[in-house]
């Protein structure tokens, strides 16, 4: 069983993550963030990992960005830790998902190389007032950003179509942990070797 936890505590926030790769789907978490919890109760759920996330301390009287990168920060630390040499795995990963008339595809590559980027698309326009309030593309954006830099993994995201921002990031989470459990699978005929014709990461 591949684990691992992860604390981050900061003058701003306090978080830990208890991972399990080759989990079920089971979760508890508690972000603080409704929208966030959400969404990666969706990611877990679809990635088949078990997570527990809790929120100690933060600054959401001020905004959610902290909180919302720190999450990002620890899930993708606990996700580099718990694949450890990474020995096996298929490395790379892609899904698309549709939610409604929102359509979002994914790519993600694993490279433990230290080469971690995010390159994030979408098609849909600023923000509304509204939405700036709560969750919107752009948080999504910072969260996925802080996961790839702690994770080590090079990460393609786009969103192809879609109108309600729910569903277009319903969709883009969804696609995310169907996508990285493809990555992290254990291939039988490469078990034990370094996924790379280099022989390294």
């Amino acid at each position: 069983m591949r684990k691992a936890k992860v604390r981050r505590k900061t003058k701003e926030t306090d978080i830990s993550v208890e991972l399990n790769i080759d989990g079920k789907g089971k979760t508890k978490i508690k972000t603080g963030i409704g929208f966030l919890t959400h969404m990666l109760e969706l990611f877990t759920y679809h990635g088949l990992f078990d997570l527990k996330l809790a929120v100690k301390k933060s600054d959401l009287d001020v905004d959610i960005h902290h909180t919302n990168e720190d999450i990002g920060l620890c899930l993708g630390g606990a996700f580099k830790k718990a694949l450890g040499a990474k020995k096996g795995i298929n490395r790379f990963g892609s899904s698309f998902i549709p939610m409604d008339e929102a359509l979002a595809k994914v790519r993600v590559v694993l490279d433990i190389s230290g080469r971690s980027s995010l390159h994030f698309k979408t098609h849909r326009a600023a923000p509304s007032a509204t939405e700036r309030r709560t969750y919107d593309i752009q948080s999504a954006k910072h969260f996925f950003n802080a996961f790839s830099i702690a994770s080590g993994i090079n990460l393609h995201i786009d969103t192809l179509k879609g109108e309600d921002l729910h569903h277009i990031l319903e969709a883009v989470f969804k696609a995310f942990g169907r996508a990285l459990c493809e990555a992290v699978r254990i291939q039988p005929r490469r078990r034990g070797e370094t996924p790379s014709t280099k022989g390294r990461l």
